[in-house]
């Protein structure tokens, strides 16, 4: 696993977890990625990707989502064509949340649970949040375009306690 690499250009955020008991409400996951400028890297997303909500020029795109876990391996699939979004973007932040439509939930209440970056055949990250087994959200990568507009991925594993629409806000906040 790297915790850094240069020159990304397209990469594979996939998501897993198992299915809830048959007698209690699903668990619910999402996938989110929200994109900053050049002049706000740190200020209020220029645009969010999740489930429902595609990115305005197509680099951002969920090929799969499940609302239940159901499946087999990664259940959720996101794509970022990094090398073709506009100059005008600096830094891409991808998050994972649980939707809490059912009562509080946690990394830790969730069984086989992780999240997968590839680029290629290349493993950029791997995580199964045990690190952040008490949050309810986590960000787990960003993505930095350089000086040289290369862009470069960075290992982000960070957990919050929020819902989707204020994990979406607060995201990208500098750490």
């Amino acid at each position: 696993m790297n915790r850094g690499k240069r020159d990304v250009e397209k990469v594979e955020v996939r998501l897993k977890w198992d299915p809830s008991a048959w007698d209690q409400p699903p668990h619910h996951l999402d996938i989110i990625a929200a994109t900053y400028s050049v002049d706000a890297p740190y200020g209020k997303p220029v645009y969010i990707v999740h489930f429902d909500n595609r990115s305005p020029d197509g680099t951002i795109n969920m090929s799969r989502h499940s609302q239940t876990g159901q499946g087999f391996g990664y259940v959720e699939v996101m794509t970022l064509e990094l090398d073709r979004l506009a100059l005008s973007f600096a830094r891409v932040v991808v998050g994972v949340v649980i939707h809490q439509n059912s009562g509080r939930k946690t990394f830790g209440d969730l069984s086989n649970a992780g999240v997968q970056i590839v680029e290629r055949y290349e493993e950029l990250l791997k995580e199964d949040f045990a690190q952040v087994s008490a949050s309810t959200a986590a960000t787990v990568a960003e993505f930095t375009r350089d000086a040289a507009a290369v862009w470069n991925f960075h290992e982000m594993v960070r957990g919050c306690d929020s819902d989707p629409v204020a994990f979406s806000a607060e995201m990208g906040d500098a750490p």
